[in-house]
């Protein structure tokens, strides 16, 4: 913001007859009064605080439910100038909450080198944390010391029963679903920001799909007990009634939990009636 600011200055009105023609501003024989007049002063305002930091929130927030995305994709998504949105990548950079990153190769790579992806790093999740990270940390710590790791195994198995338990009824509301989209509505609910996109043909010799979580709500906890993942991935294998593979997850540093799911082996060399291009799969959110 610029502002243009005046400021008061004394000029000389009537005179009154004195012993001398000269005078100077406080002889008696001079009447002053105050008059404004602009000063060619021109003070710049930065931005608002307080905008500022609602635009990095949106900056973030977009990060944690699409995942990793380049500047000029932010820019498009955010409805901002890429010079706007690389300011604020900058400042969440310094301050710890996004970190540049390659991205990660699906298919065949072209010509150029791909630009680079910003991505939340553990300290910018920790501000969408809901849980008591340390509170949960030391509640599992102490069943693995009481218990072994056959407690905090039925405890992790307990915590994921939700996928099965809701699998049915969601899909039986969303029939025009896949399984996959399904899981990623069951899993949205509890807080997972998932979506299903189909794998590149180039990526793989297998085809099938990807479960992608963007938001893991106990990542921190899951990192010291992986028993957590391994749990949520087997729920995921038997809903679906096939083999599935974890290819990365959160509580390991990568930003997205990335799940494969192949396609059933009777279905490979069938042809689908209605094909779905990969570019119409929607995030699944809610």
């Amino acid at each position: 913001m610029i502002l243009a600011t005046t400021t008061p200055t004394t000029t000389p009105a009537t005179a009154r007859p004195g012993p001398s023609r000269g005078g100077r501003l406080g002889d008696p024989g001079l009447k002053v009064r105050e008059q404004y007049r602009h000063t060619d002063v021109v003070e710049f305002i930065g931005p608002d605080p307080k905008q500022e930091q609602g635009t990095r929130r949106r900056v973030t927030s977009t990060l944690l439910s699409k995942g990793p995305q380049t500047a000029a994709a932010l820019a498009e998504e955010l409805g901002l100038t890429p010079a706007a949105v690389r300011r604020h990548l900058e400042a969440l950079q310094s301050d710890g909450s996004v970190e540049q990153r390659d991205p990660r190769a699906v298919g065949a790579r072209g010509r150029g080198r791909p630009a680079k992806v910003f991505a939340l790093t553990e300290r910018g999740r920790d501000g969408f944390a809901a849980g008591y990270d340390d509170l949960a940390r030391s509640a599992l710590r102490f069943l693995a010391e009481t218990g072994g790791d056959d407690a905090v195994r039925a405890f992790a198995e307990r915590r994921v029963a939700f996928i099965e338990e809701n699998f049915e009824d969601v899909m039986a509301a969303h029939p025009e679903s896949t399984p996959a989209e399904v899981l990623a509505l069951v899993l949205s609910q509890e807080g997972y920001a998932a979506s299903v996109r189909d794998v590149p043909a180039a990526a793989s010799s297998a085809t099938g799909e990807q479960l992608c979580q963007q938001h893991c709500p106990v990542s921190h906890v899951a990192h010291e007990f992986p028993q957590l993942c391994e749990a949520e991935t087997a729920a995921i294998g038997r809903v679906l009634e096939r083999h599935v593979l974890r290819l990365a997850t959160i509580a390991h540093g990568d930003g997205v939990c990335t799940t494969c799911i192949p396609e059933p082996v009777a279905a490979r060399g069938a042809t689908r009636l209605t094909p779905r291009p990969s570019d119409e799969r929607k995030q699944v959110t809610s």
